[in-house]
Parts: C-alpha cells; structure tokens; sequence
C-alpha cells in the first residue's frame, strides 16, 4: 500500500481527492458563511468577494493549473469542449430574476444576466463552427472569448462601484448576493469562468 501511494497514479488519486474535500469543505465554508451573515457586511470590496472569490481564484490560479494530472486533463480537452463548458452561464439569468423581485439593482442584474446569456447561448454556435471546421471558426472563437471575459469582468467592476455607492447614498446595492444561496454565485463563478477564458486563450494559441 505504501508503494502504491508513492507511484504517479497513487499521488494522482491522493490530490484528486484532496481537491473534491477542498471543494466539500469550500461549499460548506460558503453555506454556512452566508447563512450566520459573514458577509452581510457592506464594505468595499464586498466581503464575498473579499472572503470568497479572491481566494478561491488564487487557488485556481496559484495550484490547480499548475498540479500536473491537471495539465494532462486541460491537454486533452478540445478547444470546443471547453467552450462547451461555458453553457452553465445560463444560470447568470438568476440576476434578472433577482432584479424583476427588486432585489438587486437592475443595471448591475441586467448587464450580468444578460451577458452571461449571451454567452452562453453563442457558445453554442462558436462550439458547432468548430466542429464543422468552418474558415472563420478561430476568429469566432477569439471574438466570443473577449466577450465573455469582458463581461466578467464588468460584472465584478460594477458589483464593486454599486457597493461604494450603496454605502455612500444607502442606494440598493448588491447584498442580495451576501445570502444563501445566491452567495454561491459570487463564491463559485467569477474564478471559474476567468479561468475557463483563460484555458481557452491558450488552447487559441496553438489552435490551427
């Protein structure tokens, strides 16, 4: 057994399940944050931001790429599969549903929401013109893939300037997001899809 534990595949294991506790541990730590009002707080940055997504993007970013089984896994995947990946953005239209409720200001609910629609539902087309090996397909890519990363980025940016105002003028900000569930948005997805976008741009690169 201790032999086994030594060999590449038994360290694979070993990290593969010390990330699946990381991300149990994490979407508990988020669950019951959310739910004692850890981050009700208004500061700026938010505190979810703060206490969530800036870590979890570190881990992203400082171990996961850089573990090697998970090198192997970004090497295998197509650049389509990736792209593919990006259909669960869907999911942003909770922004809109939460503004509709009044619950969130609905500048801040429609650019996100809407965006991250339209991200989604175009990766469906980037993905087909790949598949279908049209002239244009890495063009298409690249477009969509600024698009995507833009309005992530946007999203954060004005998560953090509707905060300032809100602690400013008390105008409605975005402390909806500081509740569970809706805390797993912030926690979970930002660093996720930057890194998706980022894995993407460097599949672009050697993409013919």
């Amino acid at each position: 057994n201790c032999i086994k534990k030594n060999t590449p595949e038994g360290i694979g294991k070993a990290l593969f399940f010390k990330i699946i506790f990381f991300f149990i541990a994490y979407f508990s730590y988020v669950y019951f944050a959310g739910s004692f009002g850890l981050f009700k707080a208004v500061s700026l940055p938010p505190r979810i931001l703060l206490l969530t997504t800036l870590p979890y993007a570190l881990f992203l970013f400082m171990y996961i790429i850089k573990l090697d089984f998970v090198k192997k896994i970004i090497a295998n995947t197509s650049l389509s599969d990736l792209i593919g990946l990006h259909i669960f953005r869907v999911l942003g239209f909770t922004f809109v549903i939460l503004a509709v409720h009044d619950a969130l200001p609905k500048p801040f609910a429609y650019l996100a929401g809407f965006g991250d629609l339209i991200t989604a539902v175009s990766s469906i087309f980037v993905v087909s013109s790949i598949k279908t090996h049209k002239s244009y397909s890495k063009t298409l890519a690249k477009v969509w893939n600024i698009f995507g990363f833009v309005d992530i980025l946007l999203t954060a940016i004005m998560a953090n300037v509707l905060t300032k105002i809100s602690m400013d003028t008390g105008a409605m900000g975005v402390d909806s997001l500081a509740k569970f569930p809706y805390s797993l948005i912030p926690a979970f997805a930002p660093p996720t899809i930057i890194f998706l976008h980022v894995l993407i741009y460097r599949k672009l690169k050697t993409f013919a």
